[in-house]
């Protein structure tokens, strides 16, 4: 059931059935519907004059030609006149009416553009809400993958406060070498604009690799750290030293025994905790059924990085209680990955949106969370 963003041009997508934001006469035209067409061939011209057009709001269904996909799913979008025309509804009725469509003629899976958002002239940040909103809203009671294909990264701008509040927790815990807890207050309170996080970052640790020593900082540290060494270890410097083990080795067999119960059982424990069902659950982290069952039935299944992820966002975890539970699939949180330090900013600040979090990373470029 995950939604997914994906950057690509939407005929060259594989997916069962792709979206096409059709006109009213659904005989082509610009933007994305030239594209369809072009790359469908004229046997998708041919059977969309059957169709009688299709009104704003609607969809129609028509094979894909050569296209990689077995359907095309017209929908016509509303034209942009100030949102108090019924804009917002109609435009929900494009996605709804497609993914009942696809539904009806047997989809797993299905791709979006965004609809509307371009010469129809939909505010693109309010096109993107409607088109999650729905999406989402159609795949808490269907198995089903939905993808929102964007041409470009920049396509998808529609959360500059959140941006601007992890770029100002970034810059304060690496420029500055503030608490996290200061970084957050401070991220609060931080303007809404953002230029590249990724730049910003580059930047950083090219100013550190070109940036003079201060004072000969890192030597003392480390020369202060060996000699702490030589003396809880007097003698290991100079001549080895053959140190052999006071005692006899642990048992192994009593150390297996004694182990911490892992992720799966972690996992289940903290959704029982929480009075959540298993539905909830998997919905909230953007995880195919599928997938959770085969957590759910084996108690030594080991997620991805980013499905450990998903589950800490989905029980909305602290950063604390999301660290245990990462360990127990074999994963930290690592201040040298850009997606970790999103997502530890997420938990910490209780923003707990799966599909918010996944729009900044893939505007960043990064794993989006979940299946």
């Amino acid at each position: 059931m995950p939604l997914l963003f994906e950057r690509n041009d939407i005929t060259r997508v594989h997916a069962d059935a792709i979206v096409n934001a059709a006109n009213e006469s659904l005989l082509g035209g610009g933007g994305v519907d030239g594209a369809i067409h072009a790359a469908a061939g004229p046997e998708l011209l041919e059977e969309c004059r059957r169709l009688g057009g299709c009104e704003t709001g609607q969809a129609k269904i028509t094979g894909g030609y050569r296209l990689p996909c077995r359907y095309v799913i017209h929908t016509v979008g509303p034209v942009w006149r100030g949102g108090r025309n019924g804009e917002r509804e109609l435009l929900t009725a494009c996605y709804r009416n497609s993914l009942a469509l696809a539904r009806s003629v047997g989809c797993e899976t299905v791709a979006f553009p965004l609809i509307s958002a371009g010469v129809y002239g939909y505010p693109r940040d309010e096109a993107v809400r409607v088109a999650v909103s729905a999406i989402t809203e159609f795949l808490k009671t269907e198995d089903m993958t939905v993808t929102l294909v964007f041409y470009s990264g920049s396509d998808l701008r529609p959360l500059q406060p959140l941006y601007g509040r992890i770029k100002t927790y970034i810059d304060d815990i690496y420029d500055h070498g503030v608490s996290c807890e200061a970084a957050e207050e401070a991220a609060d309170d931080s303007p809404a604009d953002m230029s590249s996080l990724e730049d910003g970052m580059y930047e950083r640790r090219t100013l550190a690799r070109n940036a003079p020593a201060q004072a000969g900082a890192p030597r003392r540290r480390k020369r202060d750290q060996f000699a702490g060494t030589h003396r809880a270890f007097p003698g290991l410097h100079g001549a080895y030293q053959d140190i052999r083990p006071a005692s006899e080795p642990p048992d192994l067999e009593a150390m297996l025994g004694e182990m911490d119960p892992g992720f799966s059982e972690a996992l289940l424990r903290l959704i029982d905790e929480r009075g959540m069902s298993d539905a909830e659950c998997y919905h909230r982290a953007n995880i195919d059924r599928r997938l959770f069952s085969k957590i759910r039935s084996n108690p030594d299944y080991r997620p991805s990085r980013q499905t450990a992820m998903a589950f800490c966002v989905a029980l909305r975890l602290t950063f604390s209680e999301a660290q245990a539970l990462l360990k127990r699939a074999g994963y930290a949180f690592s201040r040298s990955s850009r997606s970790d330090i999103v997502v530890e900013y997420c938990l910490r600040t209780g923003q707990y949106d799966i599909n918010a979090i996944n729009q900044v990373l893939f505007a960043l470029d990064l794993p989006l969370l979940g299946s």
